[in-house]
C-alpha cells in the first residue's frame, strides 16, 4: 500500500494519505462476514452453514464498532488527518472487501467510500447482493470500488458483480464517477494480484473532491 501511494503522488501529485494497516485475529472469518445479510430472512439458510463451518456467527457489528468508535478516533486524535466523511476511506480484499462494503452501508455518515477488490460474494451468495444493493446509500455522496480476476476463486465472482453492477446502476450511481467495477483477465485471488493493482482503487477513491485519509 505504501509502494502504491507513493507511486500515485509521484505520477498524479497526490499529497498522500495516513493509511492504516489493520491486523486480522485468528477470528478473521467472524470478524469480517456481515451480519445482517444473514440474520435477514433470504440469507438464515447460510447462517447455520457458516456458524459451523467458521466456528461460531458472526461478529462484524462488534468489529465494525472497534473500528469507528475506537480506531478511528484514536487515528485522529494521535495524527493530522482530515477526519470527516469526504475524507476517510476504508478498503479490503476478499473478505475485507464484504466487510468494507459492510461498513459503508453501516455507517455511511463515517465513511466516503469503499475498496472492494475481489469481494467474496460466494460466500453469500445472491442474498448477499441483494442486502447490499438495498443497503446502498444515497447515489451522489459516496465512492464504490469494486474488481475481480479470473483465475482461481475469482473466476466465480462475475456474475454476482454483475448483479451488484445493476444494483449501484438502479441506486443511481453513475459509472466511473462514484461507482467503478473493473476486471481483470488472468488475476487470480491473491496478495500478489492485488499488489499488482492497488493504485487503481486508491486513486478512484482519492481523486480531488473525496480525498486523504484512508483506512483499512
Amino acid at each position: 500500500m505504501d509502494e502504491a501511494m507513493m507511486r500515485l503522488i509521484h505520477a498524479h501529485q497526490f499529497p498522500g494519505a495516513i493509511i492504516v494497516g489493520i491486523w486480522n485475529s485468528p477470528r478473521r472469518l467472524q470478524e469480517y462476514m456481515p451480519c445482517k445479510p444473514l440474520i435477514m430472512s433470504p440469507g438464515r439458510r447460510l447462517l447455520t452453514r457458516f456458524s459451523q463451518d467458521a466456528g461460531g456467527a458472526p461478529l462484524s457489528d462488534y468489529y465494525l464498532k472497534f473500528i469507528t468508535t475506537g480506531l478511528k478516533p484514536f487515528i485522529d486524535k494521535t495524527h493530522r488527518t482530515l477526519a470527516d466523511r469526504a475524507n476517510t476511506f476504508i478498503m479490503g480484499s476478499s473478505m475485507g472487501g464484504l466487510i468494507s462494503l459492510y461498513a459503508l452501508t453501516e455507517y455511511p455518515d463515517i465513511f466516503g467510500g469503499a475498496g472492494c477488490l475481489s469481494t467474496h460474494w460466494t460466500i453469500g451468495q445472491e442474498a448477499m447482493v441483494d442486502y447490499f444493493g438495498a443497503a446502498l446509500p444515497k447515489a451522489g455522496q459516496h465512492r464504490l470500488y469494486f474488481d475481480y480476476g479470473t483465475a482461481t476463486l475469482d473466476a466465480d465472482y462475475e456474475p454476482y458483480q454483475q448483479r451488484m453492477d445493476t444494483w449501484l446502476q438502479t441506486a443511481g450511481y453513475t459509472a466511473g464517477r462514484d461507482w467503478l467495477t473493473r476486471a481483470f483477465d488472468g488475476a487470480e485471488h491473491s496478495e500478489r494480484a492485488w499488489r499488482a493493482r492497488a493504485d487503481i482503487p486508491l486513486s478512484f477513491l482519492l481523486q480531488p473532491d473525496a480525498r486523504s485519509q484512508t483506512t483499512g
